[in-house]
């Protein structure tokens, strides 16, 4: 097939429209038209259903753009390693992690980052999606346990356990809690049961509960958590990475924490000579280093 005609297919098949994806190819419309009926008669099918609202991909159509995506994602990342031969740190890195990883430990430290590299645009998604990165939905993923793909290069960075806070002005308000028992004279505030995490803290949680719980906040991630006990609503189950940031939380019932959570840094085996990847890699070890250090020092202190 010829390679012009699949590209101009799949910028109408992305745009769903003759012009939009003129404006993109820099062609005008009767061009794009031509070539993609040029490719219909030369597959002997038709690709998109003509309406006045624009163009609807057909069956046949949809299976040649699962490939020309699938080619698209391939090309991209030829030219990402093309562009990490170079010996400068520059250009775009997709980082994908968690809400809570990126908002409360990732992107406070990011400044550091970007004093080293000043060229380096950093793309940091923040779902708990696991994003597909042999497809390069990212670059890079910071993950609450081990990928299971294939094709990925992983490092093991640290661990994490949820554990109880709560503010220090609600601590001296309330007093001392000795026993676990006692959750049962206060709010509660956690990830919601239903919503995407891990599974020791939906672990812990479930364990809490059982202890008759008067009242309830819920949120869909750790950051809504944390400013629900910054803002004293009550006892708030908490990654124990935020300790470091927010001195003025204090931990409840010491004794009581989940199972360890690895966390994992991984990206494609095809990125593994990447310039912007290994710089990424390194601040981040180095920032965990330095955030061991800093607990370390705490509970000596």
């Amino acid at each position: 097939m010829d390679w012009d005609k699949l590209r101009v297919f799949h910028a109408v098949a992305d745009a769903g429209s003759l012009t939009h994806a003129g404006d993109t190819l820099h062609l005008s419309q009767s061009a794009v038209s031509r070539q993609v009926r040029a490719l219909e008669e030369a597959l002997n099918t038709t690709l998109f259903h003509r309406h006045a609202r624009g163009l609807i991909l057909t069956e046949q159509g949809e299976l040649l753009f699962d490939a020309t995506k699938s080619m698209n994602k391939r090309l991209e990342a030829a030219s990402a390693r093309i562009r990490d031969s170079e010996e400068e740190v520059f250009g775009e890195l997709r980082v994908t992690t968690t809400i809570g990883f990126g908002t409360l430990w990732l992107a406070p430290r990011l400044p550091k980052l970007y004093e080293q590299y000043p060229d380096l645009k950093i793309d940091l998604m923040l779902e708990e999606r696991v994003l597909d990165l042999p497809m390069r939905e990212a670059d890079v993923a910071i993950r609450m346990k081990e990928p299971s793909q294939a094709d990925l290069i992983r490092k093991k960075l640290m661990s994490v356990r949820m554990r109880l806070y709560a503010s220090q002005s609600y601590m001296d308000e309330r007093g001392s809690i000795n026993d676990i028992e006692e959750v049962s004279n206060h709010r509660l505030i956690c990830q919601s049961i239903s919503s995407a995490q891990v599974a020791a803290g939906a672990t812990l949680v479930q364990h809490l509960l059982t202890y008759d719980v008067p009242s309830l906040f819920t949120v869909n991630n750790y950051f809504g958590v944390l400013q629900g006990v910054l803002n004293n609503l009550g006892i708030g189950v908490l990654p124990d990475y935020v300790t470091e940031d927010f001195p003025d939380l204090v931990r409840v019932l010491p004794d009581l924490e989940s199972s360890e959570v690895p966390v994992f840094l991984a990206y494609p085996e095809e990125l593994r000579q990447s310039k912007r990847i290994a710089a990424f890699r390194d601040f981040v070890q180095d920032e965990i280093i330095a955030h061991r250090r800093k607990i370390r020092n705490h509970v000596a202190d």
